[in-house]
């Protein structure tokens, strides 16, 4: 077998993640090996973003360095920035080629020499969590997002294809496994034209069919948008405890109906805070976090402080902020009222406070219950403890001596503080 070296690096969302791994497993087939840290490769895959400006600048900036440290090789740049502007990047040193769609991934893999080209993925890394990707594309057009340019297309892949890939990851050591998508609530849509009804599968369905396998695993949602948090969704969560992680990463984006309007969004905030209490109705202290935008053009003092209470009255887990940063050939970057950059620094100071605030409240709801706790590594500075990720995504530090990394434990939480929850084995 021939001895080809390569190198990926991967900028983005999980879903560009998947798709990496997708092909080195590939490559790997092929006669490639991941290339040592003092080796310089025959191959270098770049996936690139371009969610922002700042995005595209550091795709650039991974592929001079990669054509510098590997002056022979040669590089296959992939991703949404590949998608949005190649001939930006064709231009670039030592750029092979750039591939403009995901689903000429089989036909690069063809090109590269590799003759059994997988249709998912059996490892994920040195991790203990693994991305499975099972739907790209995304119909809608927020104002602000350039992402429907670059994957517009909708597609989801067969559930039983899912279902294989699913099992193989967890007969392979894989405790958690995380679905992923560019529109993950709209699993199956597209599957589903033409179909009775009956025989629908949308994305309630798959977690079911998931969490029927028999393997020692959990199942997580990576994000999903409130008005896809159905009865049905639910439903399932609840009945499968064990297997389903009681958390939803719900994105907001504002709690603000007039900046919800301006951004092109499909709910109000009244809207938003119902299905989060439908999911607290059903489902014992859910895990809730979000992703918040703060600065949106025009976007008032008043605006963001109803964002604000929307935040405390939910009572995120987790809320990621983005302090809005104007997308060229999106809407959101013509329109008029752009924040200063000051007022975007002191909204994101304040927002973290409430976030805070609402995070250690949730934290301390958990003393005194038992957890399932996936242990994913020793803490950095202390060795004698490790660090792992509950069902309920809150962070958990217990004693080394008690633990394997990579293993799942029923742990009872003692005590929390605003950064973490501290267990014992049960």
């Amino acid at each position: 077998m021939s001895d080809l070296k390569l190198k990926t690096l991967t900028l983005g969302c999980k879903v560009n993640q998947y798709e990496t791994e997708l092909v080195r497993e590939g490559l790997a087939r092929g006669g490639y090996r991941d290339a040592q840290e003092s080796e310089a490769a025959d191959v270098c895959v770049v996936n690139t973003c371009t969610v922002t400006n700042e995005g595209d600048s550091k795709s650039r900036q991974a592929i001079r360095r990669l054509a510098r440290d590997n002056p022979n090789s040669r590089i296959v740049v992939m991703g949404c920035y590949a998608t949005r502007a190649p001939n930006e990047l064709k231009v670039l040193p030592n750029v092979s080629e750039v591939v403009t769609d995901k689903r000429e991934i089989p036909d690069l893999l063809g090109r590269m020499g590799v003759i059994d080209i997988p249709d998912g993925i059996s490892k994920f890394g040195d991790r203990h969590r693994a991305y499975v990707k099972v739907q790209d594309g995304c119909l809608l057009r927020c104002s602000f997002c350039i992402i429907p340019y670059v994957r517009p297309e909708m597609h989801s892949r067969p559930s039983a294809e899912i279902v294989d890939e699913v099992a193989r990851l967890a007969g392979n050591g894989f405790r958690e496994i995380v679905l992923t998508g560019i529109h993950l609530g709209h699993y199956g849509v597209d599957l589903n034209k033409g179909k009775p009804k009956t025989d629908w599968v949308r994305l309630a369905k798959l977690m079911e069919m998931l969490s029927r396998i028999e393997a020692d695993f959990r199942v997580r949602l990576s994000s999903i948008e409130a008005t896809e948090v159905t009865k049905e969704l639910i439903e399932v969560m609840a009945k499968y405890p064990d297997k389903i992680c009681p958390h939803l990463h719900i994105s907001m984006q504002s709690g603000s109906d007039s900046v919800l309007r301006r951004m092109r969004r499909r709910w109000g905030s009244q809207r938003f805070v119902d299905r989060c209490k439908l999911l607290k109705d059903s489902i014992d202290k859910p895990s809730i976090s979000t992703d918040i935008i703060v600065g949106f053009p025009g976007e008032t003092e008043e605006e963001f402080q109803e964002t604000c209470q929307v935040s405390e009255t939910v009572g995120f887990s987790k809320i990621h902020i983005f302090p809005f940063s104007p997308r060229k050939g999106t809407p959101a970057a013509e329109m008029p009222d752009q924040i200063p950059g000051d007022v975007k620094s002191d909204r994101r100071a304040h927002l973290a406070a409430v976030e805070d605030k609402t995070r250690e409240a949730y934290y301390q709801s958990l003393v005194g219950d038992t957890l399932d706790v996936l242990i994913e590594a020793e803490d950095r500075d202390d060795a004698n403890f490790a660090t792992g990720t509950s069902c309920r995504y809150a962070p958990v530090h217990v004693s080394r001596s008690q633990v394997e990394i990579g293993q799942r434990y029923q742990m009872r939480i003692n005590r929390a503080d605003w950064q973490q929850l501290h267990g014992v084995l049960v």
